[in-house]
């Protein structure tokens, strides 16, 4: 079985990953932002020139799949480390984001789309 996860587990995790190496000082909000930006860009190279149909299924290819999940745990990672520093509280602030897209779009009631 194993362990549960967390978010403020893994961003413990991230910092004493950084800490150990002597990375904090490098990990500022300009960084880890530019850092974010090269990571999506990666996993956006995946998908780059594969039609839809493709797209959706390259989580069939082991390769693929293996590369898809280490660029999405890239960007979580430096996601994670940005709201860290930041002193956001990702899970409040997606909750909070929701909230304000319920509000901003409402379901259209029947007949009206």
């Amino acid at each position: 079985m194993t362990e549960h996860l967390d978010v403020a587990k893994l961003q413990r995790r991230l910092a004493e990953f950084a800490a150990a190496r002597d990375w904090q000082r490098f990990h500022t909000p300009k960084n880890l932002v530019a850092a974010l930006s090269v990571e999506a860009s990666e996993l956006v190279e995946i998908f780059q020139w594969l039609t839809p149909e493709e797209s959706a299924r390259v989580m069939d290819d082991p390769d693929g799949a293996r590369r898809v999940t280490d660029e999405v745990a890239d960007v979580l990672a430096y996601l994670l480390q940005l709201c860290e520093v930041l002193g956001i509280d990702p899970l409040a602030a997606l909750d909070a984001k929701i909230d304000r897209n319920e509000r901003r779009f409402p379901v259209p009631e029947k007949g009206e789309e």
